[in-house]
């Protein structure tokens, strides 16, 4: 079986809403990473985050990389929210993988919490 590793910053890591949608996938936790510090990260709502890639005012964002069955990658996409997408991510150790990415429509009129770092961080500071 073939697989892929994806980078996830929201409700898709462990212990939090989505992350059944990963297990019931196959998929395995590899670890903890960070984001090159090209990254800015939205509220969407206090329900879930959005990750954009930006050439300014980013940072290194909190992640988690699982690994799981390329067939799976369209059941994940699918389950998520309406404006998150598959992209390329670049990790600050200069590798790159995919990775969960909101779309720019969706982060609009939003809360910007890229100061905080990552999503469980925003949510132990909220």
């Amino acid at each position: 079986m073939e697989t892929l590793q994806l980078a996830v910053n929201g409700t898709l890591m462990r212990g939090l809403e989505l992350n059944k949608n990963l297990l019931n996938v196959g998929a395995n936790f590899v670890r903890e990473a960070k984001t090159a510090p090209e990254y800015r990260l939205w509220s969407i709502g206090d329900v879930h985050p959005a990750m954009q890639r930006v050439h300014s005012g980013g940072t290194s964002v909190s992640l988690e990389i699982w690994e799981l069955p390329v067939a799976s990658v369209s059941t994940i996409l699918q389950q998520e929210p309406p404006g998150l997408c598959i992209g390329k991510v670049m990790l600050s150790d200069g590798s790159e993988v995919l990775g969960v990415l909101g779309e720019a429509f969706l982060c609009e009129g939003q809360r910007e919490i890229t100061e905080f770092g990552g999503w469980r961080e925003y949510l132990e500071n909220r």
